[in-house]
């Protein structure tokens, strides 16, 4: 019964050291967010064709993201929440930037499909059409800004870049 009882007291005493070194992370339940990074892939000719967009998050109560099957309201489609990554361009147009009227939306998956941690940090990168830009370039200059939304709608900060040069056909 002693040894029981010893060996009790040693596996709570582990339990509370190994507790004692798990890191105890606690976030906003707003999504806060930091811009990463930006590149392009080029064709054969050597044009830039797709941009990637990559930002850091953390988020409180792990909410971050959108299923396939949310489509109704407030995701439906054509509403203000159908997206809920949004990047607006700017171009580099008589030495100001000026934005490019159609903004770049874009939803993100389910990024805690089971719900498991609340707090969630990590990194999403966004796969950007650069042909549909040059639709509308009028310079090769370009900044970007961007913030996503939560499933309970809580708006993220915004992130702004620097200037960046893109070699489009």
């Amino acid at each position: 019964m002693k040894s029981k009882i010893q060996f009790f007291l040693l596996a709570v005493v582990a339990l509370v050291i190994v507790s004692g070194c798990i890191e105890q992370r606690e976030y906003p339940i707003e999504p806060i967010i930091e811009f990463k990074s930006f590149s392009t892939e080029k064709n054969v000719a050597g044009n830039d064709v797709t941009g990637f967009f990559t930002i850091s998050f953390t988020d409180g109560d792990g909410d971050i993201g959108l299923t396939q099957s949310d489509t109704f309201p407030p995701y439906n489609p054509g509403s203000e929440y159908y997206y809920n990554f949004f990047i607006t361009f700017y171009q580099m147009s008589g030495g100001v930037f000026q934005p490019i009227t159609e903004p770049y939306n874009s939803r993100i998956p389910d990024i805690n499909p089971t719900g498991i941690d609340k707090d969630l940090k990590g990194d999403i990168q966004i796969e950007i059409d650069l042909s549909i830009l040059s639709l509308v370039l009028t310079s090769d200059t370009i900044r970007m800004d961007a913030y996503i939304v939560d499933r309970a709608l809580h708006k993220s900060n915004i992130v702004e870049t620097g200037a960046f040069v893109l070699d489009l056909p």
